[in-house]
């Protein structure tokens, strides 16, 4: 998978997700499935529990499919999954 500002429109779902900082701490090395998505939360199955994520409060590391691991500031997740496609991404480098 080509790593592009473009990744924030990609669909999580069904993808691995790891937290590696949060501002709550509860949160951090909490890891599983993403299987739902709202505006400002994922949810992930994580030991047959689900747990929702707020996003703006975290860092993710995801794991697609072909193997790929790229991590994400939850603050750029931030909004409905249908509009990030909308969204323009300024390039950080």
């Amino acid at each position: 998978m080509k790593i592009t500002p473009d990744i924030v429109r990609h669909e999580f779902i069904g993808s691995g997700a790891e937290i590696t900082r949060s501002a709550h701490g509860g949160y951090v090395g909490l890891g599983g499935i993403v299987v739902g998505e709202t505006r400002n939360t994922f949810t992930l199955i994580s030991q047959g529990q689900p747990k929702n994520v707020v996003k703006e409060a975290a860092v993710f590391n995801f794991q697609f499919g072909d193997g790929t691991v790229v991590e994400i500031d939850g603050k750029l997740l931030v909004g409905r999954p249908e509009d990030r496609l909308k969204k323009s991404i300024k390039r950080l480098w």
